[in-house]
């Protein structure tokens, strides 16, 4: 009876393990462009060409009424840090950096976003 507690004690112990690191995965999915998002965490807010965008967790906004839309980055718009998990790429000899398809190179200080 003492081995049978032991090895059920055992047991739910390897099983609370299990499902505490199941549930430290996270998968992050970015919304497509012209998805409409109610509210924004900490969204950092740039003008651009008299037009406000928001930019939060690498996806970039702008405001529709009291609503955001997911669009995709402005052409030459700076931003001073670059989203983590951008990638370094060399593209005919110029150095540049992609996340999420969107292309930044570095203007001084700045990054300005460019098309490819």
């Amino acid at each position: 009876m003492k081995n049978l507690n032991r090895i059920l004690l055992m047991v739910a112990f390897v099983g609370g393990l299990l499902v505490s690191q199941a549930q430290r995965t996270v998968v992050r999915v970015y919304p497509k462009q012209g998805t409409v998002v109610t509210t924004l965490t900490k969204p950092k807010v740039f003008v651009h060409r008299n037009t406000n965008f928001y930019f939060a967790d690498g996806v970039w906004y702008r405001a529709r009424g009291r609503n955001y839309v997911v669009v995709g980055a402005p052409i030459g718009i700076k931003v001073r840090t670059l989203p983590r998990g951008n990638k370094v790429v060399v593209v005919n000899g110029r150095k540049l950096y992609k996340y999420k398809g969107i292309w930044y190179k570095k203007s001084g200080r700045r990054y300005v976003v460019v098309s490819v």
